[in-house]
């Protein structure tokens, strides 16, 4: 584990040094608060920092401030060394942002045990953010092809609306839906019929620019949120998808499987809402649809 020591003493800081590195940790060193608070917000800051309450520049409780500030889900644990020992001081430092307090002269035994603390409260908060990270992630994303599910591309469309209107630029949203992919399973069976939805998406994907997000909205129907200017139209990303789909073979347990996509497509002006939109693309689906399939609709072709 990486510790930070900030000691404006010298001889403070290779005594507290060499007995850390005893006992096995890899220690960053500072000596000062500036050169603290300059570590602290490093991409691969300490998770722990052992900081003296004295200190030129800034002071330990200031760099506590400063560091608890910073909007993290995973904040670092701060332990201050001082001579101060009155209970104000305590108080004073706890309430800066520190975890937990030591006072000079310490004890090697009484600091290791109060660094074993901090090194447990480290790992636990590590645990229960990325518990966190992985259960938002399996909340916004359909189990079976890892892409946004319907609530999260949902939510994600408002959000575009949102900037599209704000930044004066261009959105268009594709419904897509598989053609005959009810013959997909019942010739192949269920199992291959997810083989397919999982690289229908793997396809789309592969045409997908920067700022664009593909969700599954229902059994084998797709919305693609397509932010960009609004001469969007033109770019034929979704013509792109439509016939990179229709030349592809999906290799299955059972052999290639050949599949093709109707797109229904409409564009925000600066008035509609995501019910609307999504209302006109449907529209512009079914047209799709009745057409022959294979093939991309535009709401305002219609």
């Amino acid at each position: 584990m990486k510790i930070l020591i900030a000691e404006d003493d010298r001889t403070s800081r290779i005594m507290l040094e060499s007995v850390l590195k005893k006992w096995g940790f890899t220690l960053v060193l500072a000596c000062d608060g500036k050169e603290a608070w300059d570590v602290m917000q490093s991409k691969d800051a300490p998770r722990l920092a052992i900081l003296d309450w004295q200190m030129p520049g800034i002071n330990g409780i200031e760099v506590c401030q400063r560091i608890r500030e910073i909007d993290t889900s995973d904040p670092p644990y701060l332990i201050v060394l001082t001579s101060k020992d009155e209970k104000k001081d305590i108080v004073k430092a706890l309430e800066a942002g520190a975890n937990d307090f030591i006072s000079k002269p310490y004890d090697n035994q009484e600091l290791r045990a109060r660094i074993n603390v901090g090194k447990r409260m480290v790992k636990l908060q590590f645990e229960l953010v990325d518990a966190y990270k992985s259960l938002k992630h399996e909340a916004m994303h359909d189990p079976l092809t890892n892409i946004y599910n319907r609530r999260a591309i949902m939510e994600l469309l408002e959000k575009e609306i949102a900037r599209a209107k704000r930044e004066k630029t261009g959105l268009c949203v594709g419904v897509c839906d598989l053609d005959y992919f009810k013959k997909v399973n019942d010739t192949y069976g269920h199992q291959i019929g997810d083989e397919v939805l999982i690289a229908f998406t793997r396809l789309v994907a592969d045409k997908l620019r920067l700022n664009d997000h593909v969700g599954r909205i229902g059994g084998e129907e797709f919305l693609v949120v397509a932010s960009g200017s609004k001469g969007l139209k033109q770019d034929v990303m979704f013509e792109r998808i439509c016939e990179y789909v229709c030349n592809s073979e999906i290799s299955t347990e059972k052999g290639n499987v050949s599949i093709t996509v109707s797109i229904g497509v409409s564009q925000y002006t600066g008035v509609e809402n995501s019910d609307v939109l999504l209302a006109a693309a449907d529209t512009a689906l079914y047209h799709a649809k009745k057409i022959g399939r294979d093939s991309v609709v535009y709401a305002d072709n219609i």
